[in-house]
């Protein structure tokens, strides 16, 4: 991250010295106990995508609390693990929308444009949302801050409560806002299914002179 157009963009967001207090979070937690992602996945997102290849947003929670689960990439795990419950719904709304995906690792999205970040970057095993409010916050919204500030059209997809509420950080007109339930089984029912955001992605990229995304990657 220290050499990309990212580092200092994020940094101008926050307050000093902030990113020294979240090496001493990493050293900490990755010390005390088992914490997932993998200690050099835990930027994987801004590392996979660089700023300016950015087409699409797709903000989850935090990330997968099992063993071989996480990969840095909101929603993704590697196709040697099963699939979650909330990223089979989104393939599910995906097959629906435009076709179906035979891999659930959405690491070819991350090579395309798409920036799948999650609000925290890590969590306890074992224990979902365990590093809230404790560091990440600031940090991610400085990511999506960042994203907001540039003139080239992006589209924001926000599933579920906590990932709307960042839509108050996207306020350049020039970005489309898709937002839904979440894709978690407890709510997809309620608006996720049938939403298409991959396709209206899609459409938003290309009526703004962007190449659209290839989802079946």
């Amino acid at each position: 991250m220290e050499h990309s157009a990212w580092h200092e963009a994020i940094k101008a967001q926050l307050p000093d010295q902030y990113y020294g207090k979240i090496k001493a979070f990493l050293n900490t937690v990755y010390n005390d106990g088992v914490v997932y992602p993998p200690k050099d996945k835990v930027f994987a997102a801004i590392q996979r995508t660089p700023l300016d290849a950015v087409k699409v947003l797709i903000l989850g929670q935090d990330p997968y609390h099992g063993p071989g689960q996480a990969q840095g990439l909101s929603f993704s795990v590697p196709d040697s693990t099963p699939t979650p419950p909330s990223l089979q719904n989104i393939l599910k709304e995906l097959g629906d929308d435009i076709g179906i995906k035979t891999s659930h690792d959405l690491t070819p999205w991350a090579d395309q444009g798409v920036l799948l970040l999650n609000a925290c970057l890590t969590v306890p095993a074992g224990h979902a949302n365990g590093h809230a409010g404790l560091i990440w916050e600031p940090f991610t919204d400085a990511i999506i801050k960042v994203v907001n500030a540039q003139d080239t059209p992006v589209a924001f997809i926000l599933w579920g409560a906590y990932a709307r509420k960042k839509k108050a950080l996207i306020t350049n007109k020039n970005h489309l806002i898709l937002e839904s339930a979440h894709p978690s089984p407890l709510s997809s029912y309620r608006g996720f299914f049938g939403s298409r955001p991959f396709s209206k992605a899609n459409a938003f990229l290309v009526a703004n002179g962007r190449a659209p995304i290839d989802w079946l990657r």
